[in-house]
């Protein structure tokens, strides 16, 4: 992907002022398919950050072993800062 996308993409959520403007902007750029993983995504970076086994996370949100495994490998790339709960 361009990166120049990502960054629009950025500068865009960036511009939004409310939660409702986030959510409106979220639910209108995104299937919903996509609006339900990304929520997953998150849930399986807070739980590997608490130290929560990989194939309890995996069964526990009913995703693959390999999506949990991409989380992990993100945060030891340090793509996730250390003030995420």
């Amino acid at each position: 992907m361009d990166n120049t996308y990502i960054t629009e993409l950025v500068e865009e959520i960036t511009r939004l002022k409310s939660k409702k403007e986030l959510r409106n902007f979220l639910v209108g750029i995104l299937t919903p398919k996509e609006l339900a993983e990304i929520p997953t995504r998150l849930q399986i970076v807070k739980m590997l950050k608490k130290g929560i086994p990989q194939h309890t996370i995996a069964a526990k949100l009913g995703v693959g072993v390999a999506t949990v495994t991409r989380g992990s490998k993100e945060i030891s790339k340090g793509n996730f800062s250390s003030n995420w709960r």
